[in-house]
């Protein structure tokens, strides 16, 4: 079993160690329908990964600029906030794979589109906020996802070379991210499978976190 010599972890926050992407997708049809509109499936798909700025672009884009946005997005979070305090469950392997990384010594760092106040919460609210004293949230980038900025401000904060990184995605934006950063990726599935080109760049893909602990042996 090949084995990967890294000094440092990068992680997603959103689908890819939270389950708080699939759950959430019908609450953005019954908010769009509060203002008459009806939101496509791929405009939801292609906001995963990306910061609240360049949601609002990709809505607006697809929506027609007279779209009530802003509306929108506080209807959105207010369902959003409401289902998410029933529980956020994590992801398959998620310890198994942090208490891995632990016993080798290899630190690990959070690197999400989510604003920082939303991250903490979410992650207060999965029950593992003590688990990541360092992240890297959308709102303290210049850019978000596709963009570097977010995973070479990770590496930093690490004290770490990005070469000397690998990070782990679910999303066709963070793939592409960590490959402008030189960063080797994982891509795990949640819910959409990136596109060929940017495909062809992952170093590895495994099917969840757990399968991932194989390359730390």
């Amino acid at each position: 079993m090949e084995r990967l010599y890294t000094k440092g972890v990068i992680l997603d926050m959103d689908g890819l160690m939270l389950e708080t992407e699939k759950p959430l997708i019908p609450l953005w049809f019954i908010a769009g329908k509060l203002f008459n509109r009806e939101i496509k499936e791929e405009t939801v798909h292609g906001a995963i990964g990306k910061t609240g700025n360049d949601v609002r672009e990709l809505c607006m884009a697809d929506l027609g600029r007279d779209f009530p946005y802003d509306e929108f997005h506080e209807e959105l979070s207010r369902l959003i906030a409401m289902e998410l305090e029933k529980g956020i469950a994590l992801k398959p392997g998620l310890i198994q794979f942090l208490d891995h990384l632990s016993s080798r010594s290899i630190p690990f760092i959070v690197a999400t589109s989510t604003r920082r106040r939303w991250a903490v919460w979410k992650l207060e609210k999965a029950g593992i906020a003590d688990r990541f004293p360092l992240l890297v949230c959308g709102d303290e980038v210049g850019r978000g996802k596709p963009a570097p900025d977010i995973f070479l401000a990770a590496a930093e904060k690490l004290g770490l070379l990005p070469s000397e990184c690998v990070g782990f995605e679910d999303s066709p934006a963070g793939l592409q991210g960590l490959h402008s950063a030189g960063i080797r990726s994982v891509f795990i599935k949640d819910i959409i499978d990136p596109p060929v080109e940017i495909l062809s760049k992952v170093w590895r893909v495994c099917v969840d976190l757990a399968e991932a602990v194989k390359f730390f042996e």
